[in-house]
């Protein structure tokens, strides 16, 4: 029977993050991953994900965009591997653009004014693009494409050349005092001190508790010929995110490795099982895309070539410190040794090396506290953690 101090389960980028931040601090850790890096059927597959500094959804996020960037740049340059491409952002909306307001504003609490632009400014500066005259819009420069398969071989690096990666499913926990034994499908026994959760959507599987907080959501892309392909390179086109309402949001990038333009719907699709990876993204679920590029990217708007689909773990709305949902779990689970990592609604990967190092010191700091907004115990249905060093999580 093998021991450690620490198991990750689950090492999509999230999970790989925190096992690379405890090998750095030379913690005895295993981790588990039946899926090989990069597997299709796991949410850290495919080639890029959006950096963003500046977080519309949460103004609570800049300082976990900047903690996570200074950790790419640590983990690029220990690998040597090119994981972002700096690229401004553009976010765009009717005139009154809730996002673009709250992304502005996300910018101002930092102490960065960022000028409001028309959508007559943004087709001058990025021709790919044709906006409503009217519409607002906000450029920001604290963007990048994250190289995402890139960023989850160097975090899995350091692991794979000493052993510490375990190519199996974790099948059975069970909970003991100090520890927690771990049965895996090959019929392995481990014994670990403390145990961190981040299997993606299948989390509900091994803690069935949290089937009430989480929905799973199936999400399509589609890679598209771009019409005018000297608008949509790396040096003519900006990330996106266009929000034709508030519940018709799409995202892209730049053509930046001949692949075409890659566009996604930003909104939730439908509730699915964590297995439901099958069938491939169909004509009617990209067709909304398809209408608001031909609409706002004619240059970008050519045939998909390319389809693929992703899973979101999102959260649903607390009650005891109300939010709106889609927040981040990162915290310990009561009474006992395991972490509960859950970042996958959309817009977790960017964060991997903020959260990763999170998850490392709850795993082997008793004295530390995630912020208030990633607990638990923001929903009642877990025990009020009020803690002396961080103040009352209800405020």
């Amino acid at each position: 029977m093998r021991r450690c101090d620490v198991a990750v389960v689950g090492l999509g980028l999230i999970g790989s993050a925190a096992l690379d931040a405890l090998m750095r601090h030379k913690v005895d850790v295993l981790g588990f991953d039946p899926l090989a890096p990069g597997a299709k059927h796991g949410s850290s597959h495919g080639s890029c994900r959006v950096f963003r500094r500046f977080n519309f959804e949460n103004t609570n996020y800049t300082l976990l965009s900047d903690e996570a960037l200074e950790g790419w740049k640590r983990l690029s340059q220990e690998s040597g591997a090119e994981l972002l491409i700096p690229r401004p952002i553009l976010e765009a909306g009717p005139k009154g653009s809730v996002m673009v307001a709250a992304s502005r504003k996300a910018a101002s609490d930092s102490g960065l004014e960022v000028p409001l632009l028309t959508g007559k400014e943004v087709n001058a500066r990025f021709p790919a693009f044709r906006l409503d005259n009217d519409w607002d819009a906000v450029v920001h420069d604290g963007g990048a494409i994250l190289l995402a398969q890139a960023a989850l071989a160097a975090l899995r690096a350091r692991a794979e050349a000493l052993g510490r990666i375990v190519p199996d499913e974790v099948i059975n926990l069970e909970h003991f005092r100090d520890h927690v034994m771990l049965r895996t499908a090959g019929g392995e026994t481990i014994r670990a001190n403390k145990v961190i959760l981040s299997p993606g959507p299948w989390l509900t599987k091994i803690l069935p508790e949290l089937a009430p907080l989480l929905d799973v959501t199936r999400q399509t892309v589609g890679w598209f010929k771009p019409v005018q392909p000297e608008t949509v390179g790396l040096d003519a086109f900006p990330l996106f995110i266009l929000a034709r309402s508030e519940d018709d949001i799409i995202y892209g990038f730049p053509d930046f490795g001949d692949r075409g333009v890659k566009v996604a719907p930003h909104n939730h699709g439908p509730s699915v099982d964590a297995d439901a990876w099958n069938p491939p993204a169909t004509d009617e679920e990209l067709r909304s895309v398809c209408a608001a590029l031909a609409e706002l990217v004619p240059g970008a708007a050519g045939p998909i070539t390319e389809r693929d689909v992703c899973l979101y773990t999102n959260t649903r709305p607390a009650d005891r410190r109300p939010d709106a949902g889609e927040e981040f779990i990162i915290d310990r689970w009561p009474n006992s040794n395991l972490i509960v990592a859950s970042a996958c609604s959309g817009h977790g990967a960017k964060f991997a090396p903020a959260i990763g190092e999170r998850l490392a010191s709850l795993a082997t700091d008793p004295d530390f506290w995630v912020e208030p907004f990633f607990r638990l115990s923001r929903y009642s249905a877990f025990p009020d953690d009020t803690h002396p060093e961080i103040g009352n999580p209800l405020v």
